[in-house]
């Protein structure tokens, strides 16, 4: 899941946050968190739900159910969790090593998938 869909889609999308909203427009910090925490999260979190329940050989039911007694959950904790590092990585730490930052925190945060998964 990582290296398919991790590394290729928060690179394209930390490049494409700095285009979309460059670091001179007024309140650009709060802009692109804002970005990234109520568009971007949910969208690679219920990707994730997907991705994960695809490989494992579950059915579309199954999936729903997840979705619906998982997700919520998830994406609280994700907000709760991601926002401050989001925060740092977005606006301090250097477009090239955004991906590496941001996986260094997900060491962390799959493991928490993973336990609410089961």
């Amino acid at each position: 899941f990582r290296l398919v869909f991790t590394g290729p889609l928060s690179h394209y999308f930390y490049h494409y946050l700095d285009k979309l909203i460059p670091s001179n427009v007024p309140y650009s910090q709060i802009k692109r968190l804002l970005l990234d925490r109520l568009m971007f999260a949910p969208a690679f979190l219920a990707l994730f739900f997907v991705v994960v329940s695809l490989l494992e050989g579950k059915n579309l039911k199954s999936l729903k159910d997840k979705m619906q007694t998982g997700y919520w959950t998830a994406l609280k904790m994700n907000w709760k969790v991601w926002t401050i590092f989001q925060y740092i990585n977005i606006n301090y730490v250097p477009a090239q090593f955004r991906v590496l930052f941001a996986n260094m925190v997900a060491l962390f945060w799959y493991a928490y998938l993973a336990s609410i998964k089961r």
